[in-house]
């Protein structure tokens, strides 16, 4: 197996004492999972960061074997994880799309919402440029892995109302997409609802 393609980094956790196991999102191939040699190290460390873009590698012997993966950096979100807000936002949609999807399982749709969501959460001035974003990007999670729903936050606008909208959203994401979840991703969640819930005091 050889493959080639466009990612985002999702997730990564150590293997050994200094590879990582990584989990990206390809458009064409869905999530995928591979073997980074050295992604502890300091060349790969700000490659390794969930919300990367990356140009990925795989190659294994098989398509059952845990392939080897090699990423060249295309664009870092390396500068925002020093803006609470922002790097939260971050956390939480990495973590989400690597917590809800099947491995191996194509959703161009989530793709092309994800880089769309993580670019404006980058550039947009504040939040108020990206919340109505991820509220649709997870309503669309939703959607796409069989939970139905129209888009809430069509035709909302101001920050208090897509706020209560990001809030209702919470049990549905709890209950669908993080039901057998082992890890509280929804801390993450629990975090950004926080720190932007402060922009209205």
């Amino acid at each position: 197996m050889q493959i080639d393609s466009p990612a985002v980094v999702l997730a990564t956790r150590q293997h050994g004492e200094t590879a990582l196991i990584a989990r990206v999102l390809t458009r064409q191939y869905g999530m995928m999972a591979g073997y980074v040699a050295g992604g502890r190290g300091r060349r790969l460390r700000p490659v390794v960061i969930p919300g990367n873009l990356v140009a990925a590698h795989f190659a294994a012997r098989s398509d059952t074997q845990l392939p080897f993966l090699t990423l060249e950096l295309v664009e870092s979100r390396g500068p925002w994880l020093g803006e609470p807000l922002a790097a939260a936002a971050l956390g939480w949609t990495t973590a989400l799309t690597a917590s809800a999807l099947p491995e191996r399982g194509p959703y161009p749709p989530i793709y092309d919402a994800l880089v769309a969501v993580l670019a404006a959460i980058c550039h947009a001035p504040s939040a108020r440029g990206w919340l109505r974003g991820l509220v649709a990007y997870e309503a669309l999670l939703l959607r796409e892995l069989g939970y139905g729903g129209a888009e809430p936050a069509a035709g909302v606008d101001g920050l208090e109302p897509l706020l209560e909208l990001f809030a209702a959203q919470g049990p549905r994401i709890a209950r669908h997409l993080l039901a057998d979840n082992r890890r509280d991703v929804m801390a993450a969640r629990a975090m950004l609802a926080e720190r932007l819930g402060r922009m209205t005091q």
